[in-house]
């Protein structure tokens, strides 16, 4: 079953193909602006899907089992403390999975992300 999620889930996040039960969003939704993957050498969306995307459904656009991140309003501050260091006992700490570069492209891809309420 492995062997067929991970090329699915690859092709979900370079945007060619939609995955079941998921909306089918323009591209401009999917894909954030490349400006901010171009500054860190990183693709914040790659790393959110295959890291964070578990709990935070749809790309962080809609609450699943961590809240919808579109349209927040927390500083960089924070959300790069959430990331390094989690909210026990229910997200982990990510301070040794990525490095400053990565965290900030994982930040600038939450803040690409256009809340569909407002």
């Amino acid at each position: 079953m492995r062997k067929f999620i991970a090329p699915a889930l690859a092709a979900f996040v370079a945007g060619a193909v939609p995955l079941p039960g998921l909306p089918d969003l323009p591209r401009h939704i999917v894909r954030p602006a490349l400006a901010d993957q171009a500054q860190s050498g990183f693709d914040g969306e790659k790393l959110f899907a295959t890291s964070c995307g578990w709990c935070h459904s749809s790309g962080g656009r809609v609450a699943g089992k961590g809240p919808k991140l579109a349209g927040t309003d927390k500083s960089d501050e924070f959300i790069v403390n959430r990331i390094k260091h989690g909210k026990p006992p229910v997200m982990p700490a990510f301070a040794k999975a990525f490095n400053d570069e990565q965290i900030k492209a994982i930040v600038a891809y939450i803040h690409s992300l256009k809340d569909e309420q407002g």
